[in-house]
């Protein structure tokens, strides 16, 4: 039989349109809803299940099931670069549905791989109260992740401080939920991309985030990680769930973790009230729910609500736990309890479209595989450099400055000590490769560059960060006797997760430091550890001009220090261009502008501190915003912090005036705008943090006396005034009522502007009415 030509092209056409029929998932022009319902009615349930689990890029190799999640190893990024490659080039055309993984890395403070930028850890973000600097942090992570792979970044964290304790605390933004939000969103932002854009896709040079860990983890029972946190309802609501609130609705993040701890009893991992009906129900989340690692598996094996693994994965599907991490042993018993009937398999498809819809958006059947020969262009680049050391400037905090000993002069010293434990070390903090002198700046290297040949540089250790050795005393007493300041550097160290710890060596030969801090690491005394404080008391004796340069990722209890030594720098972790910035702020190229995330303890019992406190909390005498004395104290101390929320000094100063409201009433659907003037009064320039606080007189259920609601980093001249201005309405005043209803109550309240949660420099009334 013939065909003429025509009738062959239309057959031939015929069976081309099929083909792309039959394989809509594979067509990038496709709708994302078709290209996911196409893909899972091929998919066996076994392929499905797969695609709720993770492995590691070399563990899926020659599997032949696709797996939903891959980990990148915590190597350098040009391993991570080739593994990637072959993992998803083997997913892609070895696997029989050819489905990529996405690719997940740890980018808490930058990729964790060698090589890549380290950026200053979390708390220290927090510190520098700019939003749009953590957006370009964000934009950097993401631009060097994403070249090795990295499609999706464990990070950041939306906890809230809430106990000095706790070993986590350094990997938090903020004890407060609207900074947490405002910063943490930020960094979402950078990461993903603009909000709007990532509903349908995300770019190729992005990087999908996870919040975590949902929900009050950091709250945990005598500051122990994984303890179950005490709280209610209204408490949960009002603060911990916040900012979660903002990265969903306000930045649309991919993922949510839940949290390894328990509250009331019911583990975040089967806690069906967090996961669907807060996430899901009310907030309308469209990404999926990503698992902490080994989350499921402590359901049956450390919090002991489940039998077995089975069981396990029954609690965690109804509770809306979508992807098991970090390897399978529990999700696997879907394919069982299906088969069993004791599960539908539309179940498993709703949470496999879920993970499906953002393979799609991410473009990863489409995406490029990870190629070598481009990191040298995108990653740990001159701009990025910068750009931690800038961080790093903005995230110092001056805690004290008598008699402006510093800005340090350089034309007026012959010598200088540097002293201490840290002084001559890198501390990044948890979540980084190495604390390898090699990869950064520390303090003493950034002195001396600094300093070049105008005057001596002294160093002399001291002490070990824990332990107590005082056998470098001699020396260091003798060093700073030689020198005519002294700048002592003092500290934590964190743990490090890819075995590089002292100049590329193992952690055994590395100095005997144990880890301190970081995750895991949760201590019973926030005072200075090992004999450091005796080691600062040393050389105070001396008499000579004493500096005390903190390095650390939890604040300490430094009430001797803060009554005895001249001045304080708060540094945190501060990157990998620590040691330049450090050096920047004590000889005043750089004018301080960090400003304090947390309240600081004045000791361990006085924890927890923090200022958003309820009236009944502190004394009745006390007036919101003031250091007045309150009515209750414990017998031998107040309740203040040490420090609190929202300090820092600078080297010039700044005045407050003419506060303005558009209006003392208003009601629903109405907005006030607030305005004031900021001077400044020195004679440098400088960044001021101006602070907006609310708070209520009267609500039907108690409330924080006060609550930051806005807030505005600005560069001021000298002499020169600024105007910020402010736009804030009824749901910054919204409370959860007894019905546990969110609502905006009629009343009084408080406009605060403040320099501090104990410093309100100029406040206003005003009047809401339903």
């Amino acid at each position: 039989m013939r065909y003429n030509k025509s009738i062959f092209l239309l057959m031939c056409a015929a069976i081309t349109a099929f083909k792309a029929q039959a394989q809509v998932y594979k067509d990038p022009k496709a709708p994302v809803q078709k290209r996911v319902a196409d893909l899972l009615k091929r998919m066996t349930l076994e392929e499905k299940v797969g695609q709720m689990s993770m492995s590691s890029l070399t563990g899926a190799k020659n599997s032949k099931i696709a797996y939903g999640v891959l980990e990148s190893p915590f190597t350098n990024v040009k391993d991570v670069a080739i593994k990637s490659a072959a993992a998803k080039k083997y997913s892609r055309e070895q696997t029989r549905l050819g489905i990529p993984p996405i690719q997940i890395g740890e980018c808490l403070h930058g990729q964790l791989a060698a090589g890549a930028t380290t950026f200053p850890q979390a708390i220290a973000q927090g510190s520098t109260w700019n939003p749009a600097l953590i957006e370009q942090m964000g934009q950097a992570i993401a631009s060097e992740a994403s070249t090795s792979g990295v499609d999706e970044a464990l990070s950041p964290l939306f906890d809230l401080i809430r106990d000095a304790r706790y070993g986590r605390v350094e990997e938090c933004f903020s004890e407060d939920p609207y900074l947490v939000g405002q910063l943490g969103s930020a960094f979402v932002r950078g990461m993903q991309g603009d909000p709007v854009q990532t509903r349908n896709h995300f770019a190729f040079d992005k990087a999908m985030c996870t919040g975590k860990h949902f929900a009050a983890y950091s709250k945990p029972i005598a500051g122990i990680n994984l303890a179950p946190a005490e709280i209610g309802e209204r408490e949960l609501r009002s603060m911990f769930l916040a900012p979660f609130r903002d990265a969903v609705q306000g930045a649309n993040i991919a993922a949510i973790m839940p949290s390894y701890n328990e509250i009331d009893g019911i583990p975040a991992h089967s806690n069906e009230f967090l996961l669907k009906q807060v996430l899901r129900e009310e907030w309308g989340f469209k990404g999926y729910v990503f698992s902490d690692y080994g989350g499921l598996s402590q359901l049956y094996d450390f919090h002991k609500i489940a039998k077995n693994a089975s069981e396990a994965a029954l609690l965690g599907l109804k509770a809306g736990v979508d992807l098991e991490a970090a390897r399978p042993d529990v999700y696997p018993h879907l394919v069982e309890l299906v088969k069993a009937g004791k599960i539908k398999e539309s179940q498993i498809d709703t949470v496999v479209a879920r993970i499906l819809t953002l393979k799609f958006k991410a473009g990863l059947f489409e995406k490029p595989l990870a190629d070598t020969a481009r990191l040298k262009d995108r990653v740990h680049t001159p701009e990025h450099i910068k750009l931690s050391q800038q961080i790093a400037e903005e995230s110092i905090v001056l805690l004290k400055n008598n008699n402006n000993l510093l800005p340090l002069n350089i034309n007026k010293l012959k010598s200088i000590a540097v002293i201490g434990p840290n002084a001559n070390k890198v501390q990044y903090g948890d979540y980084s490769f190495t604390r390898d002198n090699l990869s950064g700046v520390n303090v003493l290297e950034g002195i001396k560059q600094f300093a070049g040949n105008s005057i001596k540089v002294n160093y002399a250790k001291g002490c070990e960060l824990t332990g107590l050795d005082k056998s470098g005393f001699d020396e260091a007493v003798k060093t700073a006797q030689e020198s005519d300041a002294v700048i002592v550097v003092l500290g934590t160290t964190s743990v490090v997760f890819s075995g590089v710890g002292w100049n590329g060596q193992a952690p055994g030969n590395e100095p005997k430091d144990p880890f301190t801090c970081g995750e895991g690491y949760d201590v019973t005394d926030i005072n200075p550890q090992g004999v450091q404080r005796e080691l600062l008391q040393a050389v105070y004796k001396t008499g000579k001009p004493v500096i005390l340069v903190l390095e650390n990722g939890r604040p300490w209890s430094i009430s001797w220090e803060k009554e005895n030594v001249p001045a304080i720098l708060e540094a945190w972790y501060p990157g990998e261009r620590g040691g330049t910035a450090i050096a920047n702020i004590l000889f005043g190229k750089v004018n301080p502008s960090g400003r304090l995330n947390m309240s600081v303890p004045q000791s361990t019992g006085h924890i927890p501190v923090f200022y958003n406190y309820v009236n009944s909390s502190r004394g009745n005498n006390r007036e919101p915003g003031t250091i007045e004395k309150p009515g209750r104290d414990y017998v031998f101390s107040s309740t203040d912090p040490l420090f609190a929320f929202g300090f820092g000094l600078s080297y010039t100063s700044f005045d407050y005036s003419n506060l303005k409201v558009s209006k003392t009433e208003f009601s629903k659907n109405e907005q006030v705008t607030v305005s004031v003037d900021v001077k400044n009064t020195g004679n440098m320039a400088g960044k001021e943090v101006v602070q907006l606080y609310l708070g209520n007189k009267v609500n039907s259920v108690s409330t924080p006396v006060m609550s930051l609601r806005r807030f505005s980093k600005i560069q001021i001249e000298p002499g020169e005034v600024k105007t910020v201005n402010f736009t804030i309405n009824a749901k910054d005043i919204a409370i959860w009522n007894r019905q546990m209803k969110q609502v905006t109550e009629s009343g009084t309240f408080d406009i605060m502007i403040a320099k501090a949660a104990n410093n309100v420099v100029l406040k206003k009334q005003l009047e809401y009415k339903n």
